[in-house]
């Protein structure tokens, strides 16, 4: 395979290849394909797929989430995108830039949760000085396990005080990136509206909570290699060690070699991993063809 074979083969299963997304239908296709995206391309460049750029079907001059106000290819993407959360065929997550949402399919979402999730999904974060959570994220958890779903303008007026935006976005993010929260809609008037993770999809986080560290990761870099076709074995290690340690990813890269289910391909002068592919039968000698 030649680099530039791989980029074609990338570019057809990122749909940007001039075979945009815009029916629900084809965005659940989309994703469900690919496993998991970000929203925009972010800097430096995320060896994963994009949802915006699977909607306009291009990679190029997409805007990043910065951009992204003035953009009116991203308000209608992102309306796409609300629609995959209210269906909960997708959920979101705040994994990587704060403002640049992690989509991941409903299908691979637990085995996110079992690297990044609490075990014990419940308990109510408390703050202190070895917790991650501030006492205003803990407040922000309460009052959405007792109101939720709830617009973040409803919870400005609840938490009173005269809290700043700011302050609370910080907050909801200390949740959500815990996978404590999850946003679940959008209303233009109120902003994003949020619900606890474990109560919006019990499904969902009860078979991430069963999960152990190596058999989720096992899946997910199987899931990884099969979206991005061929990968140098440093890119999975430097994508999955966002969320775990790199001794960890390396312990499932080798587990899955051992069992042949990965296997070592050459692009372009570099030695890569790909899903190992299925044998075909061959026929014997003397059969009709």
């Amino acid at each position: 395979m030649t680099d530039l074979e791989l980029q074609q083969l990338r570019r057809e299963k990122w749909r940007l290849d001039g075979k945009p997304i815009r029916t629900i239908e084809n965005a659940r296709a989309f994703l469900e394909d690919v496993g998991f995206c970000l929203m925009y391309p972010q800097r430096p460049p995320l060896l994963v797929p994009t949802f915006i750029g699977a909607f306009v079907g291009s990679d190029e001059r997409l805007p990043d989430w910065q951009h992204a106000f003035a953009d009116q290819r991203a308000a209608e993407a992102t309306e796409l995108m609300v629609r995959l959360l209210r269906q909960r065929a997708a959920f979101e997550a705040n994994l990587f830039e704060e403002n640049n949402g992690f989509l991941v399919t409903a299908s691979a979402f637990p085995y996110f949760y079992a690297l990044m999730g609490e075990r014990n999904p419940k308990l109510a974060p408390k703050a202190g000085s070895r917790s991650p959570y501030s006492a205003l994220a803990c407040d922000a958890f309460e009052l959405i396990q007792r109101d939720g779903p709830i617009s973040k303008q409803k919870l400005l007026e609840r938490l009173g005080g005269g809290l700043s935006t700011a302050a609370l976005d910080k907050a909801l993010a200390e949740l959500w990136s815990k996978l404590r929260i999850t946003r679940v809609n959008y209303i233009q008037s109120e902003g994003s509206v949020w619900d606890l993770l474990y109560r919006w999809a019990p499904e969902e986080v009860k078979e991430g909570v069963g999960l152990s560290v190596p058999e989720a990761l096992s899946a997910l870099v199987s899931k990884y290699l099969d979206c991005l076709i061929a990968v140098e074995q440093a890119e999975i290690e430097t994508f999955f060690g966002n969320f775990v340690a790199r001794s960890k990813v390396k312990d499932a890269v080798n587990a899955l070699l051992a069992a042949r289910e990965l296997s070592f391909v050459h692009v372009g002068g570099k030695s890569m991993l790909q899903i190992t592919p299925e044998k075909v039968a061959t026929a014997p000698r003397g059969a009709l063809r």
